[in-house]
């Protein structure tokens, strides 16, 4: 009876651990990556899969001396996010392999959200140095809910997954991922995608709204992978520097055009 008593308990801590943060949510912080030793950023498109929105973006990364991949996403990037979350995984564990001694890991829009995922399934924060976040629906959009609701057949299962409230997301705000690493989350005020837009915030994470240190900035959900605003933020948070959590506009602008 002694060793049975002993069993329960054991079960019970370790399922506890597994609903309380998941698999890969909880690394020891001394198995995470070394800030100071800078590997390949990987960038995730958004919604529908298309790798032009990050382009420029990647470009701009590797004139500072950095390699930058942005991913390629399986079928037209709307189906399950659980197959995109395959794609980072198969793509960060191909970098470490080839001997990277971490990685950084960008999430544009919907891409925000596979990463976050992949973070909380597949130990992301012990391979990941740090993960910045461009207009990311991380507790949802009331757009993909809109369509959901009034369109079904015109909303894919991605679409129906980024509304507030679904599993994915549930999962995602479980797993506590802006705390595991250094996450730096932005988005602009005038979104019209991701509604509300302060939906890209995340607890744990850095978060940094575009008019918060460009008042009055008026920047889109398709100009932010382009704003230069954004883009200095982007290189300050995948720098060997502190993340960024403000800072002056002008500057950011000209580190953001090179």
């Amino acid at each position: 009876m002694a060793v049975v008593g002993v069993l329960v308990v054991v079960l019970g801590v370790v399922v506890g651990v597994q609903l309380a943060g998941g698999r890969g949510s909880a690394v020891d912080p001394a198995a995470r990556p070394a800030q100071d030793r800078l590997g390949p950023v990987l960038l995730v498109p958004g919604y529908g899969g298309s790798r032009d929105s990050l382009l420029t973006l990647a470009g701009r990364i590797e004139a500072t001396g950095r390699t930058a991949q942005v991913l390629t996403l399986v079928g037209d990037g709307t189906g399950d996010l659980s197959a995109q979350v395959d794609v980072l995984d198969r793509a960060v564990d191909t970098e470490l392999a080839a001997g990277a001694p971490s990685v950084d890991v960008i999430g544009y829009s919907a891409g925000g959200v596979v990463t976050g995922l992949w973070v909380a399934r597949d130990d992301g924060a012990a391979k990941a140095r740090r993960v910045v976040t461009l207009g990311a629906p991380l507790a949802g959009t009331t757009l993909a809910a809109a369509a959901a609701a009034g369109a079904p057949d015109a909303c894919p299962e991605a679409c129906r997954q980024l509304a507030p409230g679904s599993a994915d997301l549930a999962e995602l705000a479980r797993a506590n991922v802006g705390a595991a690493l250094p996450w730096l989350s932005i988005w602009t005020a005038d979104d019209e995608t991701v509604t509300p837009p302060d939906s890209a915030r995340l607890a744990g994470a850095a978060n940094v709204p575009v008019q918060s240190v460009c008042p009055g900035a008026r920047v889109s959900h398709s100009q932010l992978p382009t704003d230069a605003a954004v883009t200095g933020l982007v290189l300050g948070a995948i720098s060997r520097g502190a993340l960024p959590t403000g800072g002056d506009c002008a500057s950011l602008r000209a580190a953001g055009a090179g």
